[in-house]
């Protein structure tokens, strides 16, 4: 079962903040102050769970990610002539890409988890830096396919960036920078993909847009 510790463990090599980008089967839960996933992550060394399963995406040559609205209403115009708008919902659209994102994160499973008897911390690799073709540990392009071709329905996106008004309006609000402050149940709008260069492994570019639930 994920934890705290877990998470801290696989933040990004170069400061303490998680990836931008986590996708999961289900909402996870509050731990700590943490947003955390529940079950167990895609290519650690524990067993599947029953409680759920997420992956955390790689933030290699990531691209912006642009967010827009989707708003939906039902527009009339009246016998006057006067628009009028019934609104329903407004819902998010989430865009991103990957440039160059190697085509697996290892050259075997990582296997994250605690190893060498706790001396590695949670959440780390046992395999060397040479063995990981991801700078940060996170998926690689085809781990992220094949996160698309096994949900066919929605799933959630955890958003790591400075929103610190998700957590309130006081000075605590300001100290989160380093967690996971948004989760969004999702369906796949667009995922595309494209093979750029062949090696030992391979190098693709990957197009992905959410849409909220």
């Amino acid at each position: 079962m994920t934890t705290v510790p877990y998470m801290q463990g696989r933040r990004g090599a170069y400061y303490q903040r998680p990836q931008a980008m986590l996708w999961a089967d289900n909402p996870g839960t509050i731990s700590g102050g943490f947003h955390i996933p529940l079950g167990n992550e895609i290519n650690s060394n524990a067993d599947l769970s029953p409680d759920g399963e997420f992956i955390i995406l790689s933030d290699d040559n990531r691209s912006t990610i642009d967010f827009g609205k989707i708003r939906i209403e039902k527009r009339e115009r009246m016998i006057n002539g006067r628009m009028r708008s019934y609104h329903i919902a407004d819902k998010q659209k989430i865009s991103v890409s990957w440039s160059m994102l190697p085509s697996r994160a290892a050259n075997s499973n990582p296997a994250y988890e605690t190893v060498d008897g706790g001396a590695t911390p949670v959440g780390k690799s046992a395999l060397s830096r040479a063995e990981q073709f991801t700078s940060d540990g996170g998926a690689g392009a085809v781990e992220m396919l094949d996160w698309y071709e096994n949900h066919q329905g929605s799933f959630f996106v955890y958003l790591s960036y400075d929103k610190y008004s998700m957590f309130g309006k006081d000075d605590a609000a300001y100290q989160n920078v380093g967690k996971y402050n948004q989760v969004i149940e999702v369906f796949f709008s667009d995922f595309s993909y494209n093979v750029v260069k062949r090696g030992i492994h391979d190098f693709w570019d990957v197009s992905v847009t959410l849409e909220e639930v």
